[in-house]
């Protein structure tokens, strides 16, 4: 009997969004199938006090050993996808839909001398054409009602259908319009059957057909002034297109399609296929990938195609497949896909209607399967415990690093050249101590020369908190100690008390009091040597120091000519990577607000009590702060709200100021100063990736 509690979910990782949601025992046997509105509140459910449950259902939480679930758009889609696995999968714990109970289907018994149209559940039987399944019955009916006024087809029992022809007087549909009366003659066998066909062709998606020619008869009755023959034919139109939304299914047209969606970060990609057939979702699978190369979604598309249909032959390749992004070139993977199938299959990118909306819907679920993915792995204690000793048996360390800080160089063009210090405990991150620094000791692009700054700055700063505790007494501290990488908030150690040792008078955490066991530097060979060298010059010893280099994923150790490659399923690999890429992250975030303040920035934002609108006032009258700056105080004094006292407050912070950068047109955000070329910053010669603000980790030294 397993626990619960050890394979349950946490919260924040289950969505608050309709889906599907399947348990599996031990074996990886589905044992339950279930469908959601909610499908975090559905599984909160299951995972309460066992005493609160269903005997049935506590034997079935404790027999399963994980749960697994898959998102959708609305509850129908999830309804038709649950039904799709319980047929599949047969789940032991699903018996409510077994013996004939299962979801109703529209069926037209083509089989008879006078087809009939009626709700069927259970087996399939040859020669009946089925139309579903649908969620309810009623919706059925109500679906039948609406069309029964152009295709008033048979839909009476034998029972009925006898009475009626032995009596001569057909049933009241037959008195109303809505069945032809085949049962007394009114139609011959052959007509009833085409129009059982017609009305087969329109469930199945062929619906423009039959509007047109209405809509072509009710504008001849028009003409020909048959006014309420011409209505008759406005309301069969109305029911048809109400019908057409009562049984709206996934793609129209019964579509045959498998949907293929990436989701992707620097390190792995998510790969999610939902497979339609007869224009509904029959299935889904999807796995999570390694990207042992830098390759582009095209690419990736291409490898899951081929792993997909790699043994599949005829019908099970379908005649659609739709993708976020083609390969290049396109021709060879669709030639190949072709000739698996035997005809010509459609492989393309959807652009609008509803094939788009379920693209979307399959991409969520990548994104969602490659969230819930990381989230597991930097979350499981055994996993991160793992990492944590193949990192330390790789750098032939004394024992797991507990505590890993990671530096990263950030510019653009050698400008607004800033680092990041990340810190990792116990393989979880610890954002309240991540540090960022500007780079000070010189101007321009150097990352070796700025790596051994920081690396310099931060770890004099971690000796004087030594000296100030008693635990440092061997040789002085050197006086220009640097008061770098302050923090917005305090890094309290989430709750737990710091020791009296680690605090200032006020009570508040000592800045850099905490050392790590090992220094992660972004780059190769030389930004290693330079973090070494740093510590060395500090006498510093006891704090190992690696690097992470980009291209192919190489750890470099000091003194070494040759790199520590770690296999590309490493845990401790991968531990490595989320460290350097959050380094990297923080550090572009930090670059891009700077970049961005000083762009923004103007000499008469250091005007006391000078506000926005009457900065815009200014610049609206001068057109420029060059031309401001030439301007006399009188001149100043003509703008709108600007005293005498202002205007020479003005003119003195104005004059004081040496530009340095383009200024900026703040009623038009145009650059309107020309005297000195426009200088950007950013990252050093790496892409800018995009990542989320971090305005509360740090603050600017």
């Amino acid at each position: 009997m397993a626990d619960p509690s050890s394979y349950r979910p946490r919260p924040g990782d289950v969505p608050d969004s309709p889906g599907v949601y399947r348990f599996r025992d031990e074996h990886r046997r589905v044992i339950y199938v279930g469908k959601a509105k909610s499908l975090r509140q559905r599984l909160a459910n299951y995972f309460q006090d066992l005493a609160n449950l269903h005997p049935r259902t506590r034997s079935m939480v404790t027999t399963a050993a994980s749960v697994e679930w898959t998102v959708v758009s609305t509850e129908v889609e999830a309804l038709q996808l649950e039904y799709s696995w319980i047929k599949e999968y047969d789940p032991r714990f699903n018996v409510k839909y077994r013996d004939d109970k299962s979801y109703p289907y529209l069926a037209v018994t083509m089989n008879e001398e006078f087809p009939r149209v009626q709700v069927m559940r259970g087996h399939k039987k040859k020669g009946v054409r089925y139309f579903g399944p649908y969620a309810h019955a009623w919706a059925i009916r109500d679906t039948v009602d609406l069309l029964l006024r152009v295709f008033p087809v048979r839909t009476c029992s034998a029972g009925v259908f006898k009475n009626a022809a032995r009596t001569g007087r057909p049933c009241l549909l037959g008195y109303i319009g809505k069945c032809s009366a085949p049962c007394v003659g009114r139609i011959t066998p052959e007509d009833h059957r085409d129009l059982a066909e017609e009305f087969s062709d329109f469930m199945a998606g062929r619906t423009g057909t039959y509007l047109r020619r209405l809509e072509r008869q009710m504008t001849e009755a028009a003409e020909d002034m048959e006014y309420e023959r011409a209505a008759r034919l406005r309301d069969d139109i109305e029911a048809l297109k109400k019908a057409m939304e009562k049984n709206a299914v996934v793609l129209a047209d019964a579509t045959d399609a498998d949907l293929v969606a990436v989701a992707e970060d620097e390190l792995e990609a998510a790969v999610q296929i939902f497979h339609v057939r007869g224009g509904r979702v029959r299935g889904q699978r999807g796995w999570v990938t390694d990207k042992v190369e830098e390759v582009t979604t095209g690419a990736l598309v291409e490898h899951a195609l081929q792993q997909l249909y790699g043994e599949e032959s005829g019908d099970a390749v379908p005649k659609e497949v739709l993708v976020p992004a083609l390969p290049e070139p396109v021709e060879p993977l669709q030639e190949w896909l072709t000739g698996r199938r035997g005809s010509n299959v459609s492989l393309r990118i959807p652009q609008r209607g509803d094939k788009k909306a379920l693209m979307e819907t399959v991409q969520r679920n990548a994104q969602q399967s490659l969230a819930l993915h990381k989230t597991r792995r930097a979350s499981d204690l055994t996993t991160r415990s793992r990492a944590l000793e193949e990192i330390a048996e790789a750098l032939d360390l004394d024992s797991a690093p507990l505590r890993i800080e990671c530096y990263d160089i950030s510019h653009l063009q050698g400008d607004d050249v800033v680092a990041s210090m990340v810190v990792f405990e116990d393989g979880l991150q610890r954002k309240s101590e991540y540090r960022r620094f500007q780079i000070r000791g010189f101007a321009g692009q150097d990352d070796v020369r700025s790596m051994h700054e920081v690396i310099t700055r931060r770890f004099r700063r971690y000796l004087a908190e030594k000296e100030k505790t008693g635990e440092w007494t061997d040789g002085a501290v050197p006086e220009d100690v640097l008061a770098d990488g302050e923090p917005v908030t305090d890094p309290l150690n989430d709750g737990e008390p710091v020791p009296d040792t680690l605090k200032d008078d006020d009570g508040r955490p000592r800045k850099f009091a905490y050392p790590p066991q090992l220094v992660v530097v972004d780059g190769g060979q030389p930004q290693v040597a330079a973090a070494r060298r740093a510590l060395d010059e500090l006498g510093i010893d006891d704090i190992a120091v690696c690097g992470l280099a980009k291209r192919l994923e190489e750890v470099w150790v000091p003194g070494e000519d040759d790199p520590v490659v770690l296999p590309r399923t490493s845990e401790g690999l991968y531990m490595l990577q989320r460290v350097r890429d959050e380094a990297h992250r923080f550090a572009i975030t930090y670059q891009r607000t700077r970049r961005a303040k000083r762009f923004r920035s103007s000499p008469l934002d250091d005007v006391p009590g000078l506000g926005e609108t009457r900065k815009q006032a200014l610049i609206k009258h001068f057109g420029s702060v060059k031309k401001l700056r030439s301007a006399t105080i009188e001149q100043i004094q003509e703008v709108p709200g600007i005293g005498r006292k202002t205007a020479e407050t003005i003119a003195v912070a104005l004059a004081r100021a040496v530009p340095a950068a383009p200024a900026v047109n703040t009623a038009t955000g145009e650059i309107i100063d020309d005297e000195e070329p426009d200088t950007t910053g950013g990252s050093s010669g790496e892409p800018v990736t995009a990542g989320p603000p971090d305005e509360r980790r740090g603050q600017e030294p």
